[in-house]
């Protein structure tokens, strides 16, 4: 069962923040900053029905308070210095949704290349024979949740994700990633 939505004017839960070696901001080439001085990664992880279907995806409702606050993205963040990025976005998912890296099975990867900074979409799908419910588990996501593959475009995605929804949902359809 899902977890209720917390109420976007309810104050954070007061949970310790410890920054990673990775943590701070790289200003880009593109005329934007981004979150990651060894870049970053977020893992769209993707459920599939009983003939093999992707019916949903695990989606993560962004804190107001954050870059882009309040828009729907994957669970992700900055790659620490001695990880990949796989490593990075799993870790990630584990901190902000609850998902345990044993449950997944990395499909491949979409990279984002910005010169002086990299973001890595980890293509995932649940793992045979694991269940669980995505859930809010730090104060960076309003909610955490399974989101209907057809209904994600009709959210107010982070642009960034807009954008690259149709390829990699693409992708992520036919559990290969080409990358």
């Amino acid at each position: 069962m899902p977890t209720a939505p917390r109420d976007p004017g309810e104050p954070p839960p007061r949970l310790p923040r410890h920054l990673q070696p990775g943590d701070g901001w790289v200003e880009c080439e593109c005329g934007r900053r981004h979150w990651g001085l060894f870049g970053a990664a977020g893992l769209l992880l993707g459920r599939r029905d009983g003939e093999g279907r992707l019916t949903d995806v695990v989606l993560q409702h962004r804190a107001p308070w954050s870059d882009q606050g309040g828009t729907w993205g994957v669970p992700g963040g900055a790659v620490g210095p001695d990880e990949t990025p796989a490593q990075g976005a799993l870790r990630e998912a584990r901190e902000e949704a609850g998902v345990e890296p044993g449950h997944v099975r990395v499909l491949g990867e979409h990279v984002l290349d910005h010169g002086p900074w990299r973001y890595t979409t980890v293509l995932a799908e649940v793992a045979d024979g694991a269940t669980f419910e995505p859930r809010a588990t730090d104060a960076e996501s309003v909610e955490v949740r399974w989101v209907p593959v057809d209904d994600v475009a009709s959210l107010d995605l982070l642009p960034a994700f807009a954008d690259a929804w149709p390829g990699l949902r693409a992708t992520l359809d036919h559990g290969t990633t080409g990358a």
